[in-house]
């Protein structure tokens, strides 16, 4: 069992439509390495804009992340308590992590050179690999990041 889930029940991959640009922040003025940090999952951050950027309801915000009412009331409520400390204590704030699937792309990868890469899902399919140029192209299936 985890912390993060007591009964020891898998977590259900949690649906986001958005890849944060910025994953750190920190008080000004402070090196870094002199600061505490607080870890925000990608699922925390897409409940924070879910909810608090774009006024959703609980019940729609848990819809669109593919979780229950009650799961995204505590993924909310843990994410305004890290974002408070962080804020109030003068603590860094980094994001990662989160087991999530982000349903805003597409993967491709190339059957002769092995390359992979990402197209966002309102994008044409591409025709050609972007490394080698072959055309013998296929979709991956998407992949989990990473687990806390």
């Amino acid at each position: 069992m985890s912390p993060n889930n007591p009964v020891g029940r898998p977590q259900n991959c949690r649906h986001i439509r958005f890849s944060p640009d910025t994953t750190y922040f920190k008080p000004a003025g402070v090196r870094r390495h002199l600061l505490e940090e607080v870890s925000l999952t990608i699922d925390e951050v897409e409940a924070v804009r879910l909810a608090d950027l774009n006024g959703l309801y609980q019940e729609e915000a848990a819809r669109k992340m593919n979780i229950s009412r009650p799961t995204f009331g505590r993924i909310i409520a843990q994410a305004h308590k890290k974002i408070a400390d962080a804020l109030v204590n003068g603590k860094a704030l980094s994001i990662s992590g989160g087991t999530v699937l982000n349903v805003m792309r597409r993967l491709f990868a190339c059957n002769d050179c092995d390359t992979q890469w990402e197209v966002a899902r309102e994008a044409v399919r591409p025709e050609h690999c972007p490394s080698c140029g072959n055309g013998r192209i296929h979709r991956l299936r998407q992949r989990r990041q990473g687990r806390n």
